[in-house]
Formats: structure tokens, sequence, C-alpha cells
């Protein structure tokens, strides 16, 4: 996957990830549709990447709007604009203990996670099959692999993802559409901030652990390379990352760790 002179859609292009994601490939000359809430952020994040040489279109839309999905995805296909690539970087997190929290709130976290990620994707899906395949990537987490406590809706909905998305791969081989599923560890990002509580408001805290994890320019620099590469599973963060392969080859000593983890 070459970014130069590709049409890439980016959910999530207003901060973070998604917008670090964004920067670096602009300077390749690409075609980037920018896509989030909040419409003066985007705006901003395209004036930068014009200035590196790509031409944008900025579209805001709510994941958790299913309407707010389908009005964005009528806006692209009106345009006749072929999608060479979708990124997804959109989405919310939680801090949140189980006993506490209302069905009400695992609701919307899914809604934007997972029903509005996989909804967008089906929309573009038959298209880009039609168009000769094309490349999809997804932002699970490391918490898409293993429980994590506050998380809970979160890490299910992301755990979801890592199911939906392999199967879609398996599907459509014959179909040339590349999917890569990320899973970031730490990344220094407003996640935890913009979290939502048990009451389903926002979090509004920066969690430690996540301030002093990756900066999201290094993660993009990284999970970039390997997008080019069509990883399948792309794994990004510090030392925390490891837990995924003691979760898979030592089980024993992953809930000896596992235990001891604190909710904040």
């Amino acid at each position: 996957m070459q970014f130069n002179k590709k049409t890439i859609w980016i959910t999530g292009a207003s901060s973070g990830i998604g917008k670090a994601i964004a920067l670096k490939i602009s300077k390749e000359k690409s075609h980037l549709i920018l896509s989030g809430r909040n419409k003066e952020e985007l705006e901003n994040v395209a004036l930068v990447c014009k200035q590196n040489g790509s031409e944008t279109t900025v579209l805001p839309f709510d994941l958790g709007d299913e309407k707010s999905v389908e009005e964005a995805v009528n806006k692209v296909f009106s345009k006749d604009i072929n999608i060479d690539a979708l990124y997804h970087f959109g989405g919310i997190s939680q801090r949140s203990f189980v006993s506490e929290t209302p069905l009400f709130v695992d609701r919307r976290i899914f809604e934007v996670n997972y029903f509005g990620t996989i909804a967008l994707t089906k929309a573009i899906l038959p298209k880009m099959i039609q168009s000769g395949g094309g490349h999809l990537a997804v932002t699970s987490s490391i918490v898409g692999k293993f429980g994590f406590p506050y998380r809970s809706s979160y890490s299910a909905s992301k755990h979801a993802l890592h199911g939906f998305f392999e199967s879609l791969r398996a599907e459509n081989v014959q179909n040339n559409i590349k999917v890569s599923i990320i899973i970031p560890g730490r990344i220094k990002t407003n996640i935890s901030v913009n979290a939502i509580n048990k009451e389903g408001k926002t979090h509004a805290t920066m969690d430690d652990g996540q301030n002093k994890g990756m900066s999201a320019e290094k993660s993009a620099k990284i999970i970039c390379k390997k997008l080019k590469r069509e990883k399948k599973e792309i794994l990004v963060g510090g030392k925390e990352i490891i837990m995924v392969h003691i979760r898979r080859f030592l089980p024993v000593l992953y809930y000896r760790l596992s235990s001891r983890v604190k909710p904040l």
C-alpha cells in the first residue's frame, strides 16, 4: 500500500493517533478524507495537510449516529470518489466499574466503537471490491486482546472488532481486500480525558499511565510504516505490549500479572 495519489478516508482525524496519521500520510501527497465530530479541528488538520502537499476533504459526522454515518457515505458517493483505503481511528473509551455502569453506557460505547465502525465499513466495502480491492485498517487496543479493569465495555467493543475484521479478511482474500488491525498500548492522547464514566459523562482526567505513554506522533510513524506493508496486526506502544505475547504463550504468568493490575 503506497499512499501517494491514493484516496484515504481517516476517521478520528481531529485528534490523537488519527490526527497524527493524517499529518504523516499528507506528506506523501494523497487525497485525504478527514472525519470526526469536531469540524473546526478537522479544518485545522486539513490546513496542515494541504501545506504538506495533499488534497483534503473535511467530512464531519458522528460514528454513534447511524443516520450521520449514512449521510457521510452518501456525500462521498455523490462525488464519485473511489476509496483506496479506510483507516478507522474514531472511538471512545471508558472509565467505570462493571457493577456501577448502567447498560446505556455500554450501548453507547458499542454504538460508536463497534456499530459505527462496521456500518461505515459495510457501506463502502461493495464499491471497494468492485474497484479491484483496497485496504482497511481498524484501531483496536491492547485491551482488545484481554480484559482490563475499569474498561469492560471498551475492551469488549475492541474484542468485537477483532472478530469482525478477521472474518471480513477471511471472506475477501479473493477480492484483494487487505485488513490491518492496529493494537495500541499506552499512547499519549486525549482518549482517557474524553472517556465516558458510569454516568455517560466525560471522564475529564488524564490517566497517569496514558500520560507516560508513547507520543501519538511516534506511534504514527510506526503505524504508517506497517500499513504500507499491509501487516495484519500492528502492535505499537511501550513495554506493556509484551503482555500480548505473555497472554498467548505464558497464560499462567499472564493471570498472575493481570491480578495485580490497578484500575486507575
